[in-house]
Formats: structure tokens, C-alpha cells, sequence
């Protein structure tokens, strides 16, 4: 697990929803004063927490070969990019559910991974999912249940990082450095002067 949760200053691959989304939202204005230095967001739950204590075990029964927590900074596109786990030609992606509720693939796990892909510079990624069931969230130190673990293959998307991404965090890098807020009038500005 990574020990700084200092977000400020710097965009990392599971942001990349509020990257790519509107900037218009409440909810894009609170990360974009965490992203200032301005706010700090402490929230955590029980699911957090069940997440954050399952996802090495997961790792370790699954990929036991990987490298935990390991780190990847760019600092010309203040993009840093922390993986849950990764091997020399892939990059491994842990998201805990509720096994009642059923795991979704949603199209936001899949940006994520391909940034971390795009970061690493590899074609290969793998979301794991594992349903928990209600014990796991009173004891984080059950064992992994095979039959409860998914992967989901996820082919690297050029397109999305150079078409989408990539513009954005480059408009967004420009605001960080002028402590500006984003909207969305002033990307379409920027990009259009970009071209």
C-alpha cells in the first residue's frame, strides 16, 4: 500500500474518471482543490478498508509474482501512477465487491488501466475482481476463495490515451500551473489552440 495519500500536485490513473469527465460538477471542484493543495479528503469506509487489506493477499494468491505497490512518476505531465501490482509485461488492477451485489466492469476501471498501461509502457493489463462476502468485512485476515476471484483481460487503448487523455491532463497540467479552475469552455479553447 502506498503510505502518502498527498494527492496534491500530481494526477494518478484511478483520478482518471474526473480527468476525463466535466469539469462543471461539485464534485470536480472538491478534487480539483485536493489536486491545489487545498482541501484534503480523509474518507474511508468500511468497503475502503476491506479493499486496501484484501488486495495484497489477493495479489499474492493469484499473481504471486508481481511487484506490489510499485510507482511510475512523469513529472513533465504531473501524472503519477501507482499499481496495485505489475509484472515486467503487464499490469495487475484489484478492485474488491460485494459478492451479494456482483461485480460490474465499468468503463472507468478500464481507462484506469489503460493509463497505468500507457504509464509502463505495456499492451497487457488484467483486472481481478474478488467478491467479499459479509465475514470479510469484520476479519481482513480470511483467506482468498478462488471461486470468488475474476479476471477481466483489458487490451490497451491507444486511442482513448491520445484522442482523450492526454489532451485533458495537458489542459489540466496548464490550470495546475497557473492555479486555475477548469471548465469546460476553456478545454475546448485550449484544445482547439493546440491544433
Amino acid at each position: 500500500m502506498i503510505s502518502n495519500k498527498d494527492r496534491s500536485g500530481w494526477f494518478g490513473a484511478s483520478e482518471t474518471r474526473c480527468i476525463v469527465g466535466n469539469y462543471e460538477t461539485k464534485s470536480f471542484r472538491s478534487w480539483w482543490l485536493e489536486k491545489l493543495g487545498l482541501r484534503i479528503n480523509n474518507l474511508t469506509n468500511l468497503s475502503m478498508m476491506a479493499g486496501t487489506n484484501y488486495e495484497h493477499k489477493i495479489l499474492d494468491a493469484v499473481v504471486p509474482f508481481a511487484r506490489k505497490d510499485h510507482q511510475i512518476l512523469i513529472p513533465e505531465l504531473k501524472l503519477r501512477v501507482n499499481y496495485d501490482g505489475d509484472t515486467n509485461d503487464a499490469v495487475h488492477e484489484v478492485k474488491t465487491y460485494s459478492w451479494k451485489r456482483g461485480f460490474k466492469l465499468h468503463s472507468y476501471y478500464q481507462q484506469q488501466v489503460w493509463v497505468q498501461q500507457y504509464a509502463k509502457r505495456v499492451a497487457r493489463g488484467m483486472i481481478i475482481s474478488y467478491g467479499l462476502m459479509a465475514n470479510d468485512y469484520k476479519n481482513f485476515f480470511n483467506d482468498i476463495d478462488m471461486n470468488r476471484v475474476g479476471f477481466h483481460p483489458i487490451m490497451y487503448s491507444e486511442e482513448f490515451i491520445e484522442a482523450t487523455y492526454l489532451p485533458r491532463l495537458r489542459y489540466l497540467c496548464d490550470c495546475l500551473e497557473r492555479t486555475a479552475l477548469p471548465k469546460n469552455i476553456h478545454l475546448e479553447e485550449y484544445l482547439c489552440n493546440q491544433n
